[in-house]
């Protein structure tokens, strides 16, 4: 079992497979500080100063215990209020449309750049369905 195992984790593709994981995931923290530092704070200043990561409902009540301010997100979640976080949800939209898209490019990229497959040569043209009928009927008809 440990050779089996030994010879599938020395397979090319597992490697390829254990690197673009690594790699993807260092390419999502870019992604995500792209979305979070450069392009929410634009989208802010275009909308008039919203702050995204603000933006929630406060769906239960909030614990008697809790001293913080009623519009800071980060705190009411911590101090377990159950809350929607639509603006946390259309953040993590927009990072996806962004990953997705750079995915998109480097993928399309990567085509161009591939040699184009020759194409498998024809099958050789056989005789027709009705040629091969001729064949039966007049065999038939010596028959």
């Amino acid at each position: 079992m440990m050779g089996e195992f030994k010879d599938f984790v020395s397979r090319g593709n597992v490697l390829d497979l254990a690197v673009g994981v690594i790699i993807g995931a260092a390419f999502g923290k870019i992604v995500t500080s792209l979305t979070e530092d450069m392009i929410m704070p634009v989208i802010g200043v275009v909308t008039g100063g919203v702050d995204f990561t603000n933006k929630f409902v406060v769906l239960g009540k909030v614990p008697d215990t809790y001293k913080g301010s009623l519009t800071d997100y980060a705190a009411l979640k911590a101090a377990g209020v159950p809350m929607l976080g639509y603006g946390a949800f259309i953040t993590a939209v927009i990072g996806f449309v962004l990953m997705a898209f750079v995915i998109f490019q480097i993928v399309r990229m990567a085509n161009k750049m591939m040699p184009a497959k020759p194409e498998a040569p024809a099958a050789p043209a056989g005789p027709s369905e009705v040629d091969l009928l001729t064949e039966i009927r007049d065999a038939l008809k010596k028959a």
